[in-house]
């Protein structure tokens, strides 16, 4: 009985010190460290528009829930907005015009809100929101919004369409018109739309349909993009749509939709695959999930390179679609970090045009260079756009013309072998990602191995005729 009893007490020793070693291995976590929450910021810091965007938070996704009746021009939005904490939280802000909020959730919980400014949905969580972690924002909202006061210009607002519908078009306001979001374009997130609509009516946005059905006499449509969208880049256009479909070669799915007596814009949407081909040429692999446009029967002054689809104005012709494609690489797949930055989107965008006429209808880019600065040498005004630091309001102004001289001039400054690899680097090394100009400036230099600042502070920071040897640099000196 003794030795017996020697191995139970073994045995014992043995289980405890068994139990010792798997409590050991899985100690109990410390608390988390004490949360300091305070507000977000209600801007996200550009000084072109210092009341756009906030700040305490990330946004990763947007679904916007929408029913939209043509008749009365009533929306009914239930949008959540997916959002990773950037600091603790105790209260945080979203863009939101004109529409009236009827109630805000966040992680299912009722959090109270508060309107501030006419643009500012501000939002105070049950509990506060620790910095790290992710969390849901669910907003219920109606309202018209083609009521909702617009700046003008490129800032569209929602419109009602010629044919009894709406569309969504504007830059640099458009999304808060019609859902909640952190409206800059340096926050981008995935995006996706659901929209009800009456029978006969049809509903394109950004992105890959994802079906459609019918039931009580609604029409129920969804549309999702898989990449992350500046704001500003996202749409939704309701109408009596003809719907074309067909796909590129990749299988990328290619949507254009024509508004009633739109039939001009045939030929350019036909032409669309080998339009991305060539441009694919220049600046590396078609970026977006998918392919299209939207061709309205709307006298707006401007087309928009909305992502993956965009929208275009009734006097749109081929170029505009060179032009707009070329977005899909320069400025929405590869967007700019502030305002100020407008150029390495627009001004490469309207060279596109250039490339496009070079190759197409055997252009000599340098006579028509040579030609357009004969013609404005002498205008005062022509020169005076700057096309980087350009101050608020006038970010459109010089990118379209003097651009496209500045983007030419920089082509024969660094020679045809970087200027290539610069066209293809920049998409390449940003893809789905923020840059700026001075990465912009930092890429040529490094890819030519030159000193540019001259030629840089003389073209796009300089408001006057630049020096002859950066007027005629290269083969133009001829």
């Amino acid at each position: 009985m003794r030795q017996r009893g020697i191995a139970l007490v073994a045995g014992c020793v043995v289980l405890l010190a068994a139990s010792c070693t798997a409590a050991d291995s899985n100690p109990t976590p410390p608390p988390p460290p004490p949360m300091h929450p305070a507000p977000g910021a209600a801007s996200a810091g550009d000084p072109y528009y210092p009341d756009d965007g906030n700040g305490g938070y990330d946004a990763l996704d947007y679904h916007v829930d929408v029913g939209y009746d043509p008749a009365s021009g009533r929306l009914d939005g239930d949008t959540t907005v997916t959002v990773k904490a950037t600091q603790d939280l105790n209260r945080l802000s979203f863009d939101l015009r004109g529409l009236d909020v009827r109630s805000v959730e966040v992680e299912g919980k009722p959090a109270t809100f508060a309107r501030e400014k006419g643009v500012k949905l501000l939002v105070t969580p049950a509990e506060p929101l620790r910095s790290g972690g992710t969390f849901r924002v669910r907003v219920r909202y109606d309202g018209d919004p083609a009521k909702t006061p617009h700046g003008g210009g490129s800032e569209n607002g929602w419109q009602r369409s010629k044919d009894g519908g709406a569309y969504m078009v504007g830059e640099p306001h458009s999304a808060a018109f019609w859902y909640p979001v952190n409206e800059t374009p340096r926050d981008k997130a995935t995006f996706s739309v659901t929209a009800h609509v009456p029978d006969g009516w049809t509903v394109l946005s950004n992105g890959r349909e994802q079906g459609s059905n019918s039931a009580g006499g609604k029409t129920t449509t969804s549309w999702a993009e898989p990449n992350p969208v500046a704001s500003y880049l996202t749409t939704i256009a309701i109408g009596k749509f003809t719907v074309d479909r067909m796909t590129l070669p990749d299988g990328t799915p290619i949507v254009n939709a024509y508004a009633p007596d739109s039939s001009g814009h045939g030929e350019p949407s036909i032409r669309l695959p080998e339009i991305i081909a060539f441009l694919a040429s220049k600046f590396g692999p078609y970026p977006q999930s998918a392919a299209g446009g939207i061709f309205l029967n709307e006298d707006i002054h401007f087309s928009l390179e909305t992502q993956g689809r965009p929208t275009y104005a009734k006097w749109a012709e081929l170029l505009t679609v060179v032009h707009e494609t070329a977005h899909q690489w320069f400025g929405d797949s590869v967007s700019l970090n502030s305002w100020s930055d407008i150029c390495v989107n627009e001004c490469i965008a309207s060279y596109a045009q250039w490339l496009w006429a070079e190759a197409k209808d055997n252009q000599n880019l340098d006579d028509r260079y040579r030609a357009a600065v004969e013609i404005f040498g002498n205008s005062t005004e022509f020169w005076a756009s700057k096309l980087v630091d350009m101050g608020a309001g006038h970010e459109f102004q010089g990118v379209y013309g003097k651009g496209i001289l500045a983007i030419h001039a920089l082509r024969r400054k660094i020679g045809e072998d970087a200027f290539t690899r610069v066209l293809r680097a920049w998409p390449a090394e940003h893809r789905h990602a923020n840059a700026s100009w001075a990465d912009f400036e930092a890429l040529v230099s490094r890819t030519s191995g030159q000193d540019l600042r001259a030629f840089f502070d003389d073209w796009f920071r300089g408001t006057k005729k630049p020096a002859d040897e950066n007027l005629y640099p290269g083969a133009l000196k001829g």
